[in-house]
């Protein structure tokens, strides 16, 4: 393999230690090695930048193991030219396999330049990328307590979602409130609480709401209830948080939102995933494959097996 860095370092990136290999000298002949360990507090971790810094090696290749790198990367990536690894791509020759051999592998590999860089968005970017993900995780916990009332409702036999398609807008919520306070309720007060079309409905919701509701259902409806609303509060506060942050990219947003099926939302959610630099995929190919968009090619023998697309989101 042809060398074509003169210095650069490999760090073997554990929860509790990293190991580092420094490489460094001519091209055309064998580098010198340097290995230490460092822990992975903030002071160790600042030692490893200053050790770096002391031989001059700027250029430096890590695995991405876990979300352990993500401290070495933070406190590094101010002065080095960091390359995150897939660790699939580049393992070392079983049974040879200890932490300053993983680093030493690591740095010829990156000495030679057979590593190819991950994708690391921008400190705004990830920032932004974990609002993101963490709202659509609070919509699906929203989603789940709207499901286990819709069970608890079969459950006491109140037929309510028979008549009202969203149980859980303005009439709906109404309804649920109604029955957690245990009300009673005759056709002028189901009148009174129900808008629009619904109110055509009255004598069927009265029937519906005939069932077999026990103070054991009451009380869960209640907490779900309760459970939901705190998680629309705290979306509604995620929102103005991720809103806040997109400042900057209002161009990039608008542009996103222009395509068919892409709203406000989703348009953040895409951009907090492939950040607003574009250099880092040379052609629309590389964003689809690293998308897992691509079909993946597997050939053996002359006969092509079935390429699948990846339908998990990256994370």
């Amino acid at each position: 393999m042809d060398a074509i860095r003169e210095r650069c370092a490999g760090l073997d990136v554990h929860q509790e230690t990293v190991v580092a290999c420094v490489l460094s000298g001519p091209l055309e002949k064998k580098p010198i090695s340097e290995v230490e360990t460092f822990g992975t507090t903030t002071k160790e971790l600042l030692r490893l930048q200053d050790w770096l810094v002391s031989r001059e090696c700027i250029e430096v290749a890590m695995e991405s193991t876990g979300i352990y790198w993500k401290p070495v990367w933070n406190i590094l990536e101010s002065t080095c030219d960091l390359t995150l690894a897939n660790p699939e791509r580049i393992k070392n020759v079983p049974g040879k396999k200890t932490d300053i051999n993983d680093a030493v592998w690591i740095a010829k590999l990156h000495r030679c330049g057979l590593i190819e860089k991950s994708f690391v968005p921008t400190v705004e970017i990830r920032d932004l990328r974990d609002l993101t993900r963490y709202r659509r995780k609070l919509i699906q916990n929203v989603t789940q307590e709207k499901n286990r009332i819709h069970k608890i409702l079969q459950d006491a036999n109140l037929k309510l979602t028979t008549y009202i398609s969203d149980i859980f807008g303005v009439s709906g919520r109404a309804l649920l409130d109604s029955i957690v306070n245990g009300e009673v309720l005759d056709e002028q007060e189901v009148r009174s609480m129900v808008k629009t079309k619904l109110k055509k409905k009255v004598p069927e919701l009265i029937e519906a709401l005939n069932g077999r509701l026990r103070k054991h259902h009451r009380s869960m409806i209640n907490r779900h209830l309760k459970h939901m609303k705190y998680l629309e509060e705290e979306v509604l506060d995620l929102e103005s948080n991720i809103a806040q942050l997109l400042q900057p990219y209002q161009a990039e947003i608008e542009l996103l939102d222009t395509i068919p099926g892409i709203s406000q939302d989703a348009a953040a959610s895409i951009l907090a995933e492939i950040g607003a630099d574009m250099t880092h995929f040379p052609s629309e190919a590389h964003l689809a494959s690293w998308a897992g968009l691509s079909p993946a090619n597997h050939e053996s023998a002359g006969k092509k097996n079935e390429g699948r697309i990846n339908e998990e989101i990256k994370v």
